[in-house]
């Protein structure tokens, strides 16, 4: 048996006790490390503040439950004045109601300074005791309807460029002129509900100057307006209409005439006009409903929405919505007119530019014109529209009818007796292009149109009386019209009558 020595009896001490030590340190590291960190993960470091109230040591629910009651007695006592320029507004605690919600701002506080090793946790804890932490939670977290409010008081402040900074009188020689230079003002809203918020906590006096910036266009704006141009012009003929439709299509181009279009803004035809009544002022003239030409209120309206339809395809404006006449319209060539009724037919029309479009709209004596005018064409292009006849449509010739109801006695009494109510339309089907040259030479054209008017019979009325013994009936003029044939004659007048090819 070996004997221990001295020596080893020392060797094994020394072993022991630095195993103890050793022991005892990680036990105190743990306990150290392990605690604080449980510790910290769920509760706010000393020295945090949240909207003004001390939540150090507390828990995320604690937090929450203390601020939220704090939010709904400061509510009673909030009373904020928002200034600008001459103009006041009010904001107390009856404009809002509080929403509480809060509780992401909450998960980020709690999460601020800890990441790293412990050490790092360590100072960052050290760091906010000394120095404090404060953090606001947004005011629309807080209080609910506070949005709304401000959105009323930034529109009233906030002067953003509309068609007021340019003067459009189509009656002056110069009809465009600037208003100011274009600038704008904006509010700075973020940093007005950051004012508002540190008003409720006490931080900063409860009157504050909203804050604004004022915002200068990118391109001069008088260049803008000395380089305006005519686009496109449209005119048709009206010599030979009444009175009352002439003054109905004057009224109608009337509601147009001075509009600036902004960019993206879509035009309707009818809202514009607005119904057509006589209240509205109206008047009653022929209108075509049904395939036949009847008196109907606002008569002639559908040349004056024509006239207008094609001034805007001749400045390359994009058309939304446009609707062919059941009868060619005479004043304007096939596929390219634009009936509007009410309820069911209009002409939409976008300002497709980034620009504004300015239409002026006028009548003469015999005409009709409309004249759109804005940013220049592109240099050397010019934009003109085409008709194209695909087929004539015949008609099927007269149909004759009794006049049982004596309606057209003044005209025919007796079997035999005819009397032309309306002679036989032929119909067509066309197609409608949009043609763009540059510098004289065609380089695009796009298909706009695919229309059919469908063709009329004529209709010949017959009296229904009996001849007596003894009577005879002179030779009526009025000649028998056969269901068309349609002949290489027939298109070639179609085509000469509407100027198509």
């Amino acid at each position: 048996m070996e004997k221990t020595t001295v020596k080893d009896k020392k060797s094994s001490i020394i072993w022991l006790a630095i195993v103890a030590l050793l022991a005892v340190s990680l036990l105190l590291f743990c306990q150290f490390y392990f605690g604080d960190t449980i510790n910290s993960k769920t509760t706010y470091f000393d020295g945090t503040h949240i909207n003004g109230i001390d939540v150090s040591g507390l828990t995320k629910n604690e937090a929450e439950n203390i601020i939220s009651t704090q939010m709904l007695a400061d509510k009673e006592n909030i009373n904020i004045t928002l200034k600008s320029g001459d103009n006041e507004w009010g904001i107390t605690g009856d404009d809002l109601e509080v929403v509480a919600n809060f509780s992401p701002t909450l998960s980020s506080v709690m999460e601020y300074g800890r990441d790293g090793n412990i050490f790092a946790k360590k100072a960052a804890a050290s760091k906010i005791k000394e120095n404090g932490l404060y953090v606001d939670v947004p005011v629309e977290d807080v209080y609910g309807g506070i949005d709304d409010k401000l959105q009323s008081i930034i529109e009233t402040i906030e002067n953003k460029p509309q068609q007021q900074l340019i003067s459009f009188n189509p009656s002056a020689n110069n009809m465009f002129s600037l208003n100011n230079d274009g600038s704008y003002k904006l509010v700075d809203k973020h940093l007005l509900k950051t004012q508002i918020s540190q008003a409720i906590a006490g931080k900063i006096e409860p009157i504050i100057e909203v804050p604004t910036q004022t915002i200068y266009p990118e391109n001069d704006l008088q260049d803008f307006v000395n380089n305006i141009s005519l686009r496109g012009k449209y005119v048709t003929d009206f010599s030979k209409s009444t009175a009352d439709r002439k003054s109905n299509i004057a009224l109608a181009l009337s509601k147009f005439n001075g509009m600036i279009i902004e960019p993206n803004q879509i035009v309707s035809f009818n809202d514009t006009t607005g119904a057509r009544t006589a209240e509205n002022g109206y008047k009653t003239a022929k209108i075509i409903v049904g395939g036949k030409y009847v008196s109907g209120m606002g008569g002639g309206v559908c040349q004056a929405s024509t006239t207008l339809y094609n001034a805007l395809l001749l400045s390359d404006v994009e058309i939304l919505q446009v609707y062919h006449h059941t009868l060619p319209a005479s004043y304007v060539p096939l596929s390219f007119d634009a009936m509007v009724s009410e309820g069911y037919a209009d002409l939409v029309f976008k300002n497709n530019l980034d620009t504004p479009i300015f239409i002026k709209a006028y009548t003469t004596n015999s005409d009709v014109v409309v004249e759109i005018y804005g940013q220049p064409l592109d240099e050397g292009l010019q934009i003109s529209t085409r008709a194209e006849l695909v087929k004539i449509i015949p008609h099927g010739g007269d149909d004759i009818i009794a006049d049982k109801t004596g309606e057209y006695e003044d005209k025919v009494l007796y079997k035999g007796e005819y009397y032309r109510l309306k002679y036989p339309i032929e119909g067509y089907e066309s197609k409608g292009y949009i043609q763009y040259y540059y510098d004289g030479q065609l380089t695009d054209e796009k298909q706009i149109r695919n229309d059919r008017y469908m063709p009329q019979n004529g209709i010949i009325v017959e009296g229904t009386y009996s001849l007596e013994d003894g009577m005879s009936l002179p030779s009526s003029s009025v000649k028998y019209i056969p269901p068309q044939k349609v002949t290489q004659d027939t298109i070639s007048s179609a085509k000469a009558r509407w100027n198509l090819q």
